[in-house]
């Protein structure tokens, strides 16, 4: 099984908020997830809009999830900042 740091949408129509999320790369987007890790509020200002677990994040890219390039761009820019390869 292939995991993957993805994100979840969530919210309403024009409101969209996403959590960040271990799933399956299977799995639909919005389906079945293994563990949450944090979220994202586009519409938040820029010092809230991304909160992340990094204990949480660093222990699955231990383990071999791999990001996608939209979270890996997210993690980047969070505290965790140079450490996603």
């Amino acid at each position: 099984m292939s995991v993957r740091i993805r994100l979840k949408r969530m919210g309403t129509k024009r409101r969209p908020y996403y959590r960040i999320v271990i799933m399956d790369s299977r799995a639909p987007r919005d389906g079945r997830t293994i563990e949450e890790l944090g979220y994202y509020h586009p519409i938040e200002p820029h010092d809230r809009q991304v909160s992340v677990k990094e204990d949480r994040v660093r222990e699955w890219l231990e383990r071999g999830a791999r990001p996608t390039p939209t979270v890996k761009r997210l993690l980047n820019k969070s505290s965790i900042a140079s450490r996603v390869v």
